[in-house]
């Protein structure tokens, strides 16, 4: 019996593999061949580089793994739980690579799951793709009973992406499950893209709604509303305060708060409050919250929402106001200036009239004078001339007429 339980033992036979859903790969496989009747079978088994190493009495494994490559699981047996206890060698399984060339693949393909309520999955084309490719997305989780199909296919850009309704699910699980993605063409021209997302990472909420703020002893308190499908205890928050008159932005992060005040309205689920402190109440502050999942509830912690609307408290200064005073102001200037002016000219006319000049008047007075004097001297010397021509015309006449 010793020297039967030293000997190796026999491998396992009949291995094989097969894929449901999308990404779940099976191994199954039977008992070895001439096993001792002494013996308590274990299996061991490991995928490649011996990575996730389990020694269990079933004749099978499973695994949710993208299917983008070849992935390969090595069994063996042996007779209790020990690693050193004589196992037998090890049988290979490996699963066939997807089809098609591996460039016509999409790039980048990324899923987020927003607020619990659908799933949206990006990706970019791949290098020997046409244009014209027509992309199909199927999906699977284990509380749909089928494969389903996405029917909601858009572009972004150079992205594509396509949504799906995925609600939170109830059971209390649900953090173990995960979504199966796969990218493919209705033609089968380009090779198949799949992806794993669990429903633990890459979860983003939808943006909180400011409810209130209000000042008390200098210190300013904010009341805000998660967005549905969250427990307070599943999300961190931060908090910013943007001052008009200082134009500086404080930011202040809060991983739990509570509604701890009088002044607020109740304490219900989803509610959260928080007291900044070291704001100016004689001036206009403006509040904005963003949230996202913390490693309590979740394994991703990367995702921040949106941020809220906006709401402000204090002084409200209208910036169009200033904007149109600044404007106005030089030109209401140019124009007091102008008028000012020419009420001093008038003041000045007014109060200091222009003094007569003598040499002007005196000029008036003797250069019109002297104007008509030289007029009435030219007047005598043409009628002189005319008098003169006259009488000469008439003594020749006269001669004329005498010899006759």
């Amino acid at each position: 019996d010793r020297g039967r339980g030293a000997a190796t033992q026999p491998p396992v036979t009949n291995l094989s593999v097969s894929v449901e859903n999308l990404c779940t790969v099976i191994w199954t496989w039977d008992p070895p061949e001439g096993a001792s009747p002494n013996c308590t079978l274990r299996y061991f088994s490991h995928f490649d580089n011996k990575q996730d190493k389990k020694i269990a009495p079933e004749t099978h494994r499973s695994k949710e793994v993208p299917l983008n490559e070849r992935i390969c699981l090595q069994v063996g047996s042996q007779c209790s739980t020990s690693e050193s206890d004589n196992p037998s060698i090890l049988v290979e399984k490996c699963t066939p690579p997807p089809e098609g060339d591996p460039e016509s693949a999409v790039t980048e393909l990324r899923c987020v799951w927003h607020n619990l309520s659908y799933m949206k999955c990006t990706w970019l084309p791949g290098r020997n793709t046409s244009p014209d490719t027509n992309y199909t997305l199927y999906y699977w989780h284990s509380s749909l009973g089928k494969i389903l199909q996405c029917e909601d296919i858009y572009r972004e850009g150079q992205h594509i992406g396509c949504s799906f309704a995925l609600t939170n699910l109830k059971d209390s699980s649900f953090e173990q499950h995960s979504v199966q993605i796969v990218v493919k063409d209705n033609a089968g021209k380009i090779r198949p893209s799949f992806n794993i997302v669990p429903l633990t990472s890459h979860v983003k909420p939808d943006p909180p709604h400011i409810k209130r703020l209000f000042f008390q002893n200098g210190n300013l308190y904010v009341q805000w509303k998660n967005p549905q499908n969250f427990y307070s205890r599943c999300l961190s928050y931060q908090v910013e305060v943007n001052n008009s008159q200082t134009e500086t932005s404080d930011t202040f992060y809060v991983e739990e708060a509570k509604c701890q005040n009088s002044e607020f309205e109740g304490n219900l689920e989803g509610t959260i409050c928080f007291m900044v402190p070291g704001v100016l109440p004689d001036t206009l502050n403006t509040v904005r919250i963003r949230v996202r999942t913390n490693k309590l509830c979740y394994e991703d912690d990367k995702l921040w929402s949106n941020w809220s609307q906006a709401m402000s408290i204090g002084e409200n200064t209208d910036p169009t106001f200033y904007v149109s005073m600044l404007l106005a102001t030089p030109v209401i200037v140019a124009g007091a200036i102008i008028v000012l002016l020419l009420y001093l000219k008038r003041l000045k006319i007014i109060i200091f009239p222009p003094i007569p000049d003598p040499g002007k008047i005196f000029k008036e007075m003797f250069g019109d004078q002297n104007d008509d004097t030289l007029h009435w001297k030219k007047y005598d010397i043409y009628e002189k001339q005319t008098k003169e021509e006259t009488d000469s015309v008439v003594l020749i006449e006269n001669l004329k007429r005498a010899p006759q």
